[in-house]
């Protein structure tokens, strides 16, 4: 595969060799998931890096073995150490003394895009006077310090709870309203600051996620890193319940995290952090042309010719 320098756009349709097609390329142009452009490109330009091509898989057995020995570790200890304001700002200077800037850029606006999720089943499902609120909108790397990380797993959580409470205690399912509010989801996000990109700016968000990952079950509780890597399998939930909104499920076929019933080993949590961010992305994306539709009065459902929504 061929090395661009960093003025050149490696997914320049120009660029294209049938004799070498560049599989990078095919994806970028790709539009089977309804992801933002920009997301697009910044994930695929960290997947066809030298970081992620070559110093993920060999650094990838040793991080596994330091994962093992802190699985060990928290069998004998389940509560200590407990340093998540240390494991935030380690987080916090990792990203920005190795990651580039279109790692942290993917990493910063999934906040964004959880946040935003969040609100339009809240608001849909007619809980948003009812629900706690804690909206995470980081737009500088110092943001992730006040404990970005565990508040974001701990706003899926409560969320659940508090909204199907509240459902459950009204004697009401989730149904799509009178007419869908995507007045949260937003197509740009506020500009992040400018990131870093240094010498040591190097590492892709992939490799990243997997170093960040035993750090992370290492400086918190057992019981704290099990709920963050079961949070990765609420995709699924979050998309049923977009699906009942919309009363249409066409965009299920975009999550494919596993639903959290079955719950999967937190050895794998590097992976499902990856593809939950991917299932964010594409649940955004598509809640994104959903809009769009309604601003055009289109349906919904683009299989349904019917009476726009």
């Amino acid at each position: 595969m061929r090395y661009y320098k960093p003025h050149e756009d490696p997914f320049d349709p120009a660029r294209f060799d049938p004799k070498d097609p560049d599989p990078w390329m095919a994806l970028y142009l790709d539009h089977s998931l309804p992801i933002d452009d920009g997301a697009k490109r910044d994930l695929l330009l960290g997947a066809r890096s030298r970081s992620r091509r070559w110093f993920f898989p060999v650094a990838r057995p040793l991080v596994f073995l330091f994962f093992c020995l802190v699985k060990v570790l928290r069998v004998v200890s389940p509560k200590h150490p407990n340093l998540n304001g240390l494991l935030h700002k380690t987080i916090h200077w990792g990203l920005r003394t190795f990651v580039t800037p279109e790692g942290n850029r993917v990493i910063l606006r999934h906040f964004h895009v959880g946040s935003e999720l969040t609100a339009f089943v809240r608001e849909n499902a007619g809980v948003g006077d009812k629900v706690t609120k804690w909206p995470l909108t980081p737009t500088r790397l110092k943001d992730i310090e006040p404990d970005l990380f565990l508040q974001h797993d701990l706003n899926i959580f409560n969320f659940v709870i508090e909204m199907n409470a509240v459902l459950r205690a009204e004697g009401r399912e989730l149904m799509p309203p009178e007419r869908i509010d995507f007045s949260m989801i937003s197509d740009e996000f506020p500009p992040f600051e400018e990131f870093p990109r240094k010498w040591c700016n190097f590492v892709d968000v992939q490799t990243a996620v997997e170093f960040y990952t035993p750090i992370y079950a290492l400086m918190l509780p057992r019981d704290d890193f099990v709920r963050a890597s079961s949070s990765l399998q609420l995709d699924e939930v979050m998309a049923i319940y977009i699906a009942r909104i919309l009363g249409t499920s066409y965009h299920m076929a975009f999550v494919k995290n596993g639903h959290p019933l079955v719950a999967l080993s937190t050895l794998q949590a590097g992976y499902r952090l990856m593809m939950h961010g991917l299932d964010s992305e594409a649940m955004h994306g598509w809640l994104r042309v959903m809009k769009a539709r309604q601003a055009a009065g289109l349906p919904l459902d683009p299989a349904n010719s019917g009476t726009p929504h």
